[in-house]
């Protein structure tokens, strides 16, 4: 009486191997490009919600002047508290909730009735380049590849 051997060859396991190094070669990179992706989208909405903090800020003090922080300088000169640098009204940081920082935020070209605002690519996303929005809705990158009009986001 025969008995009927089950498995796998080498060769069928190697070829399944092979298949699984392909698909990965091909997902992981998707991934990460996804993730990246996600990242930059965070920003640019933290970009825009610290906008909205100016604002009220301009409301309340009648002048975007005194919002900056730590590294930052007197540019208004109304006050002995920095305009530009790490803001003190928001975050200084994108994730705002925590986490692995991906941005650093700053406030920089302070005037009475102008700002810019700067997220500075860190850590896994520094190939990424920076994002800048204005006081007048001006928005920018560094890395026209992350981009979705060329220089603007």
């Amino acid at each position: 009486m025969k008995t009927k051997k089950c498995g796998f060859t080498l060769i069928e396991l190697m070829i399944a191997v092979t298949i699984v190094g392909i698909l990965a070669s091909v997902a992981i990179p998707s991934y990460l490009a996804y993730v990246k992706k996600g990242k930059r989208a965070e920003a640019q909405g933290a970009l825009v919600t610290f906008a909205n903090a100016m604002e009220q800020w301009r409301l309340q003090n009648g002048s975007y002047c005194d919002a900056g922080g730590a590294g930052g300088a007197n540019t208004c000169g109304a006050s002995g508290t920095n305009d530009t640098g790490s803001p003190t009204i928001f975050s200084t940081v994108v994730p705002i909730s925590g986490g692995t920082k991906t941005y650093d935020l700053t406030i920089s070209n302070v005037t009475a009735t102008t700002y810019t605002l700067t997220a500075t690519a860190a850590g896994t996303q520094t190939s990424d380049g920076d994002l800048s929005l204005t006081s007048t809705g001006t928005k920018s990158c560094t890395v026209a590849s992350s981009c979705l009009n060329g220089s603007s986001w």
